[in-house]
């Protein structure tokens, strides 16, 4: 390939997916950072919008119409699919009866939760052989399995909370034992949590038998296994990881920051829609803990699989001062209050550098397999 032409990155966006709104607005910072130096010289921006139903739309919306999704309307919305055979390389534009290849170089998948950083459309991206943003197959469902990556926790030695997973069929059946069991181990209060669901999407925070017999109900809605998580009186900090594994000297995690939640715990809204909660960059601990948050963070990183990027949530426990690892995100929120962007720019990195180094580990990333 001309190395003087700009490379063309696929930005995805939406997906089925209960973060599909979410998603968008994340997509929108990054196709604002795409017409920003460094990016700008560098990259030529092919949209595709999934929609809630799960249609392929090459598009070429404005930030604002990606943002709050009116770029489904937009007249140049044409069918589309990526192609499996990696001699493609590229997209089919499907319009007419008839079909034109667009060759992509890089693959930028700002899908939140479900279809999107739970490494089915990584395969997709794989089969394509297709340079792509972001965790490949394997740690992207270990992160978003939250029962999968406390396990693989544990076997690393991450510190992490104490915690138990049931699945529907246990729970939909005569559970009354295996609830009483969870309430002798963990205590109340009890986090409930949907194992694959991202952002605090079906999390209840259960404070009596009751409470928990609803947030198992509530958690079943989101995915078929349910995990359940003691309560942590801490504060909670989130580091930024960057990097690829197969490199180890490019893998660096920030200083955390901390998250001061509007709401009892940092639910979905408060996350993305009310911008309630507050963020202090860097956290409100002494320099030996933020080391040692940064430095879990990294073995948590290593552990899991990830590449390319991912944001470390833990708590620090008040009183005992013990660093837990809550989890890992593989495409946390971009946002303009979201934590991931704002602790790179702490660290000196503008949000269109972030974007082109994330783009540039994905090229360097297994260089050569493309």
């Amino acid at each position: 390939m001309n190395e003087t032409k700009k490379l063309r990155v696929a930005l995805f966006f939406g997906g089925v997916s209960s973060e599909h709104e979410v998603s968008c607005v994340s997509a929108s910072t990054w196709l604002r950072a795409l017409a920003q130096d460094p990016c700008a010289d560098r990259y030529e921006v092919f949209p595709v919008g999934i929609t809630k139903q799960g249609r392929w739309l090459a598009c070429s919306p404005t930030p604002e119409a990606m943002a709050d999704g009116s770029w489904e309307k937009g007249a140049d919305c044409t069918p589309c699919v990526l192609s499996p055979d990696r001699t493609d390389h590229g997209i089919w534009l499907l319009k007419d009866g008839k079909a034109e290849l667009v060759h992509i170089d890089i693959c930028a998948p700002v899908m939140h939760g479900k279809n999107g950083e739970d490494g089915t459309i990584q395969g997709l991206f794989e089969l394509a052989r297709i340079p792509y943003v972001g965790c490949g197959v394997l740690g992207s469902a270990v992160c978003m399995d939250k029962a999968v990556a406390n396990t693989i926790m544990d076997a690393a030695s991450v510190p992490h909370c104490k915690w138990a997973s049931a699945i529907r069929a246990e729970l939909e059946g005569d559970h009354k034992t295996l609830l009483d069991s969870i309430e002798q181990r963990l205590g109340y209060p009890i986090f409930v949590k949907p194992a694959n669901a991202g952002s605090s999407v079906g999390i209840t925070k259960a404070t009596d038998r009751a409470v928990l017999e609803q947030a198992v109900v509530t958690a079943l809605k989101e995915d078929d296994k349910v995990v359940f998580e003691e309560f942590i009186d801490g504060q909670e900090v989130e580091c930024a990881a960057i990097g690829n594994p197969d490199d180890p000297a490019t893998v660096s995690t920030t200083r955390p920051g901390e998250i001061l939640a509007g709401a009892e715990f940092y639910t979905y809204d408060d996350k993305y829609k009310n911008g309630v909660s507050q963020t202090v960059i860097p956290a409100h601990l002494s320099e030996e803990k933020l080391d040692e948050v940064r430095t879990e963070a990294r073995r948590a990183y290593l552990a899991l699989g990830c590449a390319g990027l991912s944001r470390c949530d833990f708590f620090v426990e008040r009183g005992t001062g013990r660093v837990l690892c809550n989890e890992l995100n593989t495409l946390p929120g971009f946002t303009s209050i979201s934590m991931y962007p704002k602790l790179m720019e702490h660290e000196g990195l503008s949000y269109a550098q972030l974007v082109d180094r994330l783009l540039q580990l994905a090229l360097h990333r297994r260089k050569g397999a493309y």
